[in-house]
């Protein structure tokens, strides 16, 4: 009887998906009940606009973002279909559900009094959070998907529909709220952006140098042996004398960067020397393992490989 094998990638994969969804909701729903509610600074998304709500309706914010969300729903429904609907649908359910249980643990309003300690704790945990979802395909729901709708009914980019929308809500709440409160909330605002890009890049950003020298095969070399580092050779021309030239190209983790600046330069001290910081690199050496074709390495490489991938 022929064997039957099944792969644990997939598996795998759909694992990493529901933790972070479960981790980053998780996280969102203690930083709101934690930070942003008690000190009443001022938000975007769902959470600001079930903070707007609930001066006019006596439930529970995370009711009302519970139907916000749901609302958002049947609207990304009727105009973006099941496909999208299903893609949000966890994190708009999950949400809710979190930042009720947060609001429920003992003392959880009273962690801090100090408004701006709350915006830069709430808006680094609200980025962590949304970063850890975003990271994975999915989204938080809630006036995401009000984003999504309004750009593809207006054309408008994606970026200016949440500026847009989080305008209009911060507005809404800046109504009911002092100046101080109004200001933290541009804090959190700043902060939680800046933690948001940084989640999405941990551990994809990397260094590419590109070398000129004459001395390109000795470079290569040393970059091979030495820093344990993949190369790729460029054909080039220079400008002046329209000589032809080897030019080096190395992607290289960033804490390899002095070690390799030190390394081109004993070689040659006149190597003419860029470097690019990159947002992610793909392929064998880092998101794949590295794949020698023709004649192996030496057994040195083994770690560094591991190194680059990293």
């Amino acid at each position: 009887m022929e064997k039957i094998h099944f792969s644990a990638g997939p598996l795998k994969k759909g694992a990493e998906v529901c933790a972070a969804i479960l981790a980053g909701n998780m996280l969102l729903g203690f930083a709101v009940a934690a930070f942003v509610l008690p000190s009443g600074v001022i938000m975007g998304g769902a959470t600001g606009v079930g903070v707007v709500l609930g001066r006019f309706i006596p439930l529970d914010t995370a009711l009302i973002v519970l139907a916000v969300n749901l609302l958002a729903l049947v609207l990304g429904r009727a105009v973006l279909g099941w496909r999208f609907v299903l893609a949000t649908v966890a994190s708009s359910l999950l949400y809710p559900a979190c930042l009720g249980a947060a609001q429920r643990i003992p003392g959880i309003g009273q962690l801090t009094a100090d408004p701006l300690l709350a915006a830069l704790l709430g808006g680094g945990m609200v980025g962590i959070a949304v970063g850890l979802v975003m990271r994975v395909g999915s989204s938080t729901g809630g006036t995401d998907v009000v984003n999504l709708v309004l750009h593809k009914w207006t054309h408008i980019p994606v970026s200016a529909a949440v500026y847009l929308t989080d305008i209009v809500i911060m507005g809404a709440q800046a109504l009911f709220s002092d100046p101080e409160q109004i200001l933290y909330g541009v804090v959190l605002l700043v902060v939680e952006t800046i933690a948001l890009d940084r989640v999405m890049l941990l551990g994809r950003s990397q260094i590419q140098l590109f070398v000129i020298s004459d001395r390109y095969e000795d470079i290569r070399q040393r970059c091979l042996t030495d820093l344990q580092a993949g190369i790729t050779m460029v054909q080039i021309e220079t400008g002046r004398t329209r000589t032809s030239q080897r030019g080096v190209l190395c992607v290289i983790p960033p804490r390899k960067l002095y070690a390799a600046q030190t390394l081109i330069q004993s070689v040659d001290s006149n190597a003419f020397l860029t470097i690019t910081q990159i947002k992610e690199v793909q392929g064998q050496g880092f998101s794949r393992e590295r794949i020698y074709r023709g004649s192996p390495m030496p057994d040195c490489h083994t770690e560094g490989e591991k190194d680059d991938a990293d």
